[in-house]
């Protein structure tokens, strides 16, 4: 089993930047994929990011240029580092893990305001 917790969301205005955390714990072997998705109110869950073990990293277009994804294999951490934020960019923004089972963190709240 793996756990994962986010931490780092809050309140923040436009334009403003957040970093967001996951770190998980458990019994892990091998964690190939760490990735972040959100979801807004009244939305699908939707994809933000991915870092795989062997370092490459992949953006949805809507936040390419803007969101920065890293992540530490030897703490089995992610964070996202989230610039020039927009209002679009609220939501509940949740850490997933493959592996190779899919865990998925609590989520965070994000949100951004005028």
């Amino acid at each position: 089993q793996v756990q994962l917790v986010e931490s780092g969301g809050g309140l923040v205005q436009a334009g403003g930047s957040l970093r967001l955390s996951c770190a998980a714990s458990g019994t892990i072997f091998s964690i190939n994929i760490m990735d972040w998705y959100r979801q807004a109110p009244g939305k699908q869950r939707e994809w933000v990011a991915t870092a795989t073990s062997a370092g490459s990293t992949n953006y949805a277009d809507s936040v390419k240029g803007r969101f920065t994804i890293s992540r530490d294999n030897a703490k089995n951490t992610v964070s996202l580092q989230m610039n020039s934020l927009k209002l679009e960019d609220t939501g509940v923004y949740y850490c997933r893990a493959v592996a190779p089972r899919v865990y998925w963190g609590q989520g965070t709240q994000v949100t951004v305001s005028s």
